[in-house]
């Protein structure tokens, strides 16, 4: 196969990211071609401020090596930088006269720090915080200067002040606002934090805008519009960055703040695509790693021909400086349509707010014990209802067993930019003996990116250390034949490309080569949804293509006639009953889902029984959807009724499902209590209902105008599930798991619901493949 050309302009993190989902996902489509404007490989550059305060070396902040790049057979490029893109000839040309061509073009140049426009910048003395190389700078001036003064009271300013401290300079940040972080923090939080900082030995100047940076060739101090001075030997800007949009204004390709990006990250010009800090997705530029390593996870399935669409990421802030605890997120300052509930422990030093709209929690501000970040995070993501006599229960201490890594599932991730899993890390911690965030670090890339989840990974290791914790004795095989986990398994699928049965067992060291009754289905499973295209289906005993013939344990057949719309017409059961009375077959079972049976078939009739039917036959494997039932049949529109149930199971009845499912459709709510569903669709004067078997409850998921709608919402509902449930998991733990939220937000989506329902399609028309054989 002709590989496509992939040519990625950044050599940083969310270039990178990018190319690493993509090779996961499929490694033979493209040959790769990567320029870096630096002299280095790629590294994590937000870990910068962690080798200026001494924590890890530059070693340590490697994220890929030559030898990676090598591995995976990607051109990189450093230490040049790429001048022109021109779209007609599909070529972009570099600083040093290469011209390259492409197929598929990322642009993650990711952004350049804001220089404030004062006399004095050009001197010696005068830097940004932004490379390995300002870096090493700021180390080489401690060593012959100590006066520092960093401009910038935000995030980065406040980590490279720290890092200053720590090599031994005197330190002090000049800060426009009156608050340190005041985009993050309340007035409170941010006194609290400049005390701890100033215990530290750090200085602050708020209030105070810059008019000159003074000296001769090199910077001697800074001279403030009010007409102060402040003397130093090294002057750090650090007041916020600017999307690099330079290289797509001089290609024309539509800008605002940023590169302007779709749903799949894609520019205005097809072939072209924008990740990380240059871009603008629905008028939002993000600037921290989290959401870029999320834009670079859709990035690549879009370019490995998947269905994903990125719909924004919600952002939080924790600084990174020893002995500080804070953790912000959302909107932490109160207005006229919100409340907030707070508690404030001067002799604990610690400091917690929540902020509800129409109770919901909207922002939270955390200063001294940050426990409670994952659990509101969660809640603000989520967007969860939480009532009044629950509010101030998000302010209290979590205890250990209660806490968010402790009832995390095994399967979701703890560091989402590195895709490590709860289940990962105790494997781990038990098998390494590992007992500290830095040995997690090293050994599973845990909260070695960003290091949002350092907290999340040290409530872990307090879970594992504790009494509550019982998982070591847990048996997490998939099972008897295998000692790998049923995640590991999926992953071990995709990853080494495993179409069927016997290549899994023989790749991943199965026991018995046989398989069992627990692994098969559930493998046969996972590979239809993985490569619909591959499978032939061993389950059954098929004669010809309008045949599904179920092999009794007496040694004869029986076939089932697929009756669509809960409804059989005369003509259908006239043919049933000359066939029993031409064969002389016993006659009919009443199947658990309502369908006609004929059973005790001869293996010499089955054929001709099958061709004097001349009727679709219905499939007797498991894990199907059950014929839509429809409850209360005095509808003034029952004939309208039927032909929606008629539709969801023709384009249904060849695909596979986690679990059994139970479709109802009701002319009125009085059933619903009498009768067990998946579910329901439940017809009302305005419109339908889309309801779902909640464990114990029922929930509305959806409403809907007309027929066509409450058909895609209900097709649309039953693909997303078959997508992202576990096999044997029932509708309503998947619901709980992913959040009602989320999956209103998936099918509500127009772009995902086209997406689902393509994707239906496809799987149906690839299922219906395997059903035709031969003897």
């Amino acid at each position: 196969m002709n590989k496509k050309r992939l040519v990625v302009i950044g050599n940083g993190m969310a270039g990178l990211k990018t190319i690493e989902y993509l090779l996961k996902e499929n490694s033979s489509l493209y040959n790769i071609t990567i320029f870096g404007s630096e002299p280095y490989t790629n590294y994590s550059r937000i870990m910068l401020s962690s080798v200026l305060q001494g924590d890890v070396s530059f070693e340590d902040i490697t994220i890929h090596d030559w030898q990676w790049y090598k591995d995976n057979q990607i051109k990189l490029f450093t230490n040049e930088t790429v001048l022109s893109i021109e779209r007609n000839k599909k070529i972009i040309v570099t600083d040093k006269e290469r011209t390259v061509p492409y197929d598929h073009l990322i642009i993650a140049t990711g952004s350049n720090p804001f220089v404030l426009p004062v006399p004095g910048i050009d001197k010696k003395g005068v830097m940004s915080f932004r490379t390995i190389d300002d870096c090493k700078e700021m180390i080489d001036v401690s060593k012959q200067h100590k006066k520092a003064a960093v401009i910038g009271g935000g995030l980065l300013g406040l980590e490279a002040a720290r890092g200053l401290l720590n090599l031994g300079m005197d330190v002090d940040v000049i800060h426009l606002s009156n608050q340190l972080m005041n985009h993050q923090l309340d007035q409170t939080a941010g006194s609290m934090l400049k005390h701890s900082l100033e215990e530290q030995g750090m200085r602050f100047i708020f209030e105070k805008e810059t008019a000159e940076i003074f000296g001769t060739d090199r910077v001697e101090g800074l001279c403030f519009k009010d007409g102060t001075i402040l003397e130093a030997d090294l002057v750090v800007m650090a007041v916020g960055i600017r999307p690099n949009i330079s290289l797509a204004d001089q290609a024309q390709i539509e800008t605002n703040k940023g590169i302007i990006v779709n749903n799949v990250l894609q520019t205005n010009d097809p072939d072209i695509f924008a990740v990380g800090e240059c871009t603008e997705h629905k008028g939002t530029v993000y600037g921290l790693v989290k959401p870029l390593y999320e834009q670079a996870e859709i990035l690549a399935k879009h370019l490995t021909k998947q269905n994903a669409t990125y719909q924004g990421s919600t952002i939080y802030t924790q600084l990174k400086i020893s002995g500080i605890d804070l953790f912000s997120i959302g909107q932490i300052n109160e207005k006229e349509t919100t409340k907030a509930i707070y508690t404030y422990d001067s002799i604990a030093d610690s400091y917690k707010k929540v902020v509800f709209e129409n109770d919901k929690a909207i922002g939270a501000v955390l200063f001294g014990d940050t426990s409670m970040g994952p659990i509101l995070l969660d809640n603000i993501q989520k967007k969860k209802f939480i009532p009044n006599n629950k509010k101030a229960t998000l302010l209290q201490a979590v205890k250990i067993d209660e806490s968010y890594a402790a009832t995390l599932p095994k399967n979701e991730n703890i560091c989402t930019c590195n895709n490590v899993s709860k289940g990962c890390i105790i494997k781990q911690v038990l098998a390494e003996d590992l007992s500290t965030v830095n040995d997690v670090k090293k050994s599973t890339k845990a909260s070695s990116s960003c290091g949002g989840c350092k907290p999340v990974v040290q409530e872990l290791l307090d879970y594992i250390n504790s009494d509550f914790f019982d998982e070591k004795v847990k048996d997490n095989r998939f099972c008897n034949c295998t000692t790998l986990s049923e995640d590991e398994i999926v992953q071990e699928i995709q990853e080494q490309k495993l179409t069927n049965l016997d290549m899994v067992f023989n790749s991943l060291n199965w026991k018995n080569l046989n398989g069992c009754e627990t692994c098969i289905p559930a493998l046969h499973y996972y590979l239809d949804m993985i490569y619909p295209e591959y499978q032939q289906n061993d389950y059954f005993f098929y004669l010809d293509p309008q045949t599904n013939a179920w092999l009794e344990t007496d040694g004869t057949y029986s076939v089932t006639p697929q009756l669509y719309g809960d409804k059989a017409t005369s003509s259908q059961l006239r043919k049933i009953e000359e066939v029993l009375r031409k064969y002389c077959l016993p006659g009919l079972t009443i199947t658990e889902d309502q369908r006609l049976k004929i059973t005790g078939i001869q293996e010499k009739n089955l054929i001709s029984i099958c061709s004097d039917l001349n009727m679709r036959l219905h499939s007797p494997e498991n894990h199907v959807l059950r014929k839509v039932q429809i409850i209360g049949t005095t509808h003034p529109i029952g004939n309208e009724i039927e032909n929606i149930a008629c539709k969801i199971e023709k384009q249904t009845e060849f695909l596979t499902m986690a679990s059994n499912l139970k479709v109802k459709i009701f002319t009125n709510k009085t059933g619903m209590l009498e009768n067990y569903f998946d579910l329901a669709l439940i017809k009302e004067n305005a419109g339908w209902e889309l309801i779902v078997q909640e464990n114990n409850k029922q929930s509305l998921l959806a409403i809907a105008k007309t027929n066509n709608e409450i058909i895609n919402l209900t097709l649309s509902f039953l693909q997303y599930y078959r997508q992202s449930a576990n096999f044997n998991e029932k509708v309503g733990n998947w619901l709980e798991r992913a959040g009602m939220i989320h999956v209103r937000e998936v099918l509500f989506d127009q772009e995902n619901q086209t997406m689902l329902l393509q994707n239906l399609c496809n799987d149906q028309i690839n299922r219906k493949k395997t059903f035709v054989s031969t003897l």
